[in-house]
């Protein structure tokens, strides 16, 4: 396991006990499998849900940042990092969970500090405007190595904390757009894009397509562990696990399934799609009920799990 595992399991860690300790109000009673619908301030599109020292937080339609709270969830940031309203698609959160970053359409880019409330702008990176899909980052607050996976089939990335004239950018495929990104190391990590295909990098600037043949669906979500070690969520109901020997697939159902977390150790974890799809991983993937029909679009796990989706719909466990 890496050093950015461990720190960043005992950031989950210590933060998850914190928020689950100030029990927030939910709309309705948990169903059978213990998922509960949570008020929120929004009725639009949910994108992404991350846990931080402060907290979870999730983005959406708008550039809409909402907080969750002991008196529930509450909007923090409206307009998004520019102000002009660019819609948040994907988010990640530093190492020690103080800053969390975002990304989204019309090349926005923002960094906030959830301890002081303050909001860094970093869009429009090297004058690039187009949409972005998703964003990983490592290391700590302040000093993250930031990379974004663009709509045009580029990841631009920053090894100085998205300073401005420190990004640069490569194209890893094909030119398909880039879906979904994750890092398990500095420098390391896997993404996936729209021509169906996996990539690997081990120093954050040079990747190598790892996968995947005849797969015969879109790939949504990745969730990174290691070079031989990475999930992938895709469309179909397919799951598909590389053990660093070969591309185990697991065949859910027909639901398109945008975003997949798994432990380090591989034995438990959380998928989540359309429909208010969800299944849960212990040794096998098995349905869960849920009290939402929404389309499901972030899961975070923790002492909390937290999945987001369509409606500004959020389901607390």
């Amino acid at each position: 396991m890496s050093d950015r595992d461990l720190s960043r399991r005992r950031f989950l860690q210590a933060s998850s006990v914190a928020v689950a300790a100030a029990a927030v109000p939910t709309a309705a009673a948990a169903d059978g499998d213990g998922w509960a619908v949570a008020e929120t301030p929004v009725d639009s599109s949910l994108y992404d849900v991350e846990h931080t020292t402060a907290g979870a937080y999730a983005v959406g339609t708008g550039g809409v940042v909402i907080e969750r709270t002991p008196r529930g969830w509450r909007k923090v940031l409206d307009g998004g990092p520019t102000g002009n309203g660019n819609n948040l698609y994907g988010s990640d959160v530093t190492d020690d969970g103080k800053r969390l970053w975002f990304v989204g359409s019309s090349g926005a880019i923002g960094e906030y500090d959830v301890e002081t409330g303050s909001l860094n702008s970093h869009s429009a990176p090297m004058d690039v405007t187009n949409n972005f899909n998703d964003v990983a980052v490592t290391g700590e607050a302040g000093e993250a190595n930031v990379y974004v996976a663009g709509d045009s089939g580029k990841v631009y990335y920053s090894f100085e904390n998205g300073e401005t004239g420190s990004w640069n950018y490569v194209t890893p495929g094909s030119g398909s757009a880039i879906n979904a990104i994750d890092c398990y190391d500095d420098r390391k990590g896997h993404i996936v894009d729209g021509n169906k295909s996996v990539f690997h990098t081990g120093d954050g600037e040079t990747w190598d397509k790892i996968g995947l043949a005849d797969a015969n669906v879109n790939f949504y979500g990745v969730d990174s562990h290691g070079p031989a070690d990475v999930w992938i969520s895709g469309g179909g109901g397919m799951i598909f696990h590389w053990n660093g020997t070969e591309w185990v697939p697991a065949d859910t159902g027909d639901a398109g399934l945008r975003d997949i977390e798994v432990t380090d150790a591989g034995d438990a974890g959380q998928v989540v799609g359309g429909g208010g799809k969800t299944y849960a991983y212990e040794d096998q993937w098995v349905r869960e009920s849920t009290p939402v029909g929404q389309n499901l679009k972030a899961v975070a796990r923790g002492e909390v799990d937290i999945a987001v989706g369509a409606g500004g719909t959020v389901l607390e466990r």
